[in-house]
């Protein structure tokens, strides 16, 4: 499925897909991935796991920073304590902590390559979350729990990357679903990028689909854009979410909040979000715009929604202060006054367009041997490598508030499971 050729990457991906071929290559490789696991040694960590049966017990897998995780855990306390209180206690850090054990979902376990980003989790998540750095690949086991998270990589199904069918990394769900079928949790969320929905002509987000049913569970999918739920950004991505079988209640996604109908909510404007940071944005990526950065435009208006934040400092935004772009020619966008007179989004300003709180912690890993807008750029990608914080939260409170008011039965279920899996 690969053809080689000169340029920037050594292969390109084929225009033509035969779907046949697609599902053949997808069937071997999830044998192949599985077969894999088999082989790997026990992790002695699982015996340590802080299990509190009062509540949901969280594994996040490909965890990063923990936006996802952050925010399930505020729909968690939404269901508990109702949003005008979460929002309240989200306002200082000190407050947080003190409220955050109240939210039905407790997180036991997370697990991510990126060293900075374990980082920033350890600063922001309790103590007991037992971390694993390594490659999901090389984890046998994974602890029990009532909810798995996870934004598996998914470098061949951007529209930015280069799509391959048979790109290893895009295999990565499969060690998604291998978790499920261990731990057998009541609920799943899984987020991935718009392009795998027409991947392999749409032969891939079937076969998706279909591999996490086989894991027992009632499975939906949809594209959402975060700027419908409050986020002040133009992102759009594709969530799936489970049910397991046994377990009587039917996901829906959530309508959108904000937008422009009269019931609604109206969207998060720049100027609403980061217009208080103008005199104090904090530190920001410097360095020249390369043809490719001004080929389009780059910059949005106070009264907009930020573009996507990348995980890339040198892709940021720019700020909205100071004259639009001009669009001179194909693909060919000049800068007003020149680059001194623009800069891109700070670190701070898009940590608040991804919705995190001020007082959340980023970690740029404290390396000497690196420059400082290469230690500002771990922290960049990060962030936008992130599920926004409110869009988590509004995907998720379906399944709190549910489990909010059928914990008794959930924990029925999840001993009874127990018990079964004794007798295997």
């Amino acid at each position: 499925m690969k053809i080689e050729e000169r340029g920037r990457a050594k292969y390109r991906p084929l225009q033509n897909y035969d779907i046949n071929e697609v599902k053949d290559l997808l069937i071997e490789k999830i044998h192949q991935e599985q077969e894999n696991a088999q082989l790997l040694s026990a992790d002695e960590k699982l015996e340590e796991v802080n299990y509190n049966t009062a509540k949901l017990n969280m594994v996040s897998l490909f965890s990063g920073c923990g936006g996802l995780d952050l925010g399930v855990e505020l729909a968690g306390l939404d269901a508990v304590e109702e949003k005008e209180f979460t929002d309240y206690v989200l306002s200082s850090r000190e407050q947080f902590l003190e409220n955050r054990g109240k939210s039905i979902f407790h997180t036991v376990y997370s697990v991510d390559m990126f060293k900075e980003a374990n980082q920033t989790y350890k600063l922001n998540f309790p103590e007991t979350v037992i971390q694993d750095e390594k490659d999901i690949r090389k984890i046998k086991d994974f602890p029990r729990c009532d909810i798995v998270l996870g934004g598996f990589p998914c470098p061949g199904f951007s529209e930015a990357g280069p799509r391959l069918i048979d790109d290893e990394r895009n295999f990565l769900y499969i060690h998604f679903i291998r978790c499920l079928m261990q731990t057998k949790p009541a609920f799943f969320i899984a987020e991935n990028v718009k392009g795998m929905l027409t991947l392999g002509k749409g032969e891939v987000i079937k076969q998706i689909i279909q591999d996490f049913e086989s894991a027992g569970y009632k499975v939906k999918y949809k594209l959402v854009n975060s700027r419908d739920y409050g986020v002040p950004q133009l992102r759009e991505r594709v969530f799936i979410v489970g049910v397991r079988e046994d377990i009587d209640f039917e996901y829906e996604f959530p309508n959108p909040t904000h937008g422009n109908d009269q019931n609604q909510i109206p969207y998060v404007t720049l100027k609403e979000a980061i217009g208080d940071l103008e005199s104090d944005p904090g530190e920001w990526y410097e360095g020249g715009f390369s043809p490719i950065y001004l080929s389009r435009n780059r910059k949005k208006d106070w009264e907009e929604q930020s573009f996507t934040i990348q995980a890339s400092g040198r892709q940021a935004p720019l700020h909205p202060g100071g004259e639009r772009m001009r669009h001179i020619g194909k693909d060919n966008w000049e800068l007003p006054g020149g680059e001194a007179a623009n800069r891109r989004l700070s670190v701070k300003e898009i940590a608040r367009i991804q919705t995190f709180p001020d007082w959340f912690l980023f970690s740029d890993g404290n390396n000497s041997s690196i420059s400082k807008n290469g230690r500002i750029n771990k922290v960049y990608k990060q962030i936008g490598n992130a599920v926004p914080v409110e869009l988590a939260r509004a995907i998720a409170y379906p399944i709190a508030k549910w489990s909010r008011e059928n914990m008794t039965v959930i924990g029925q279920k999840r001993l009874r499971l127990q018990q079964l899996q004794l007798f295997e």
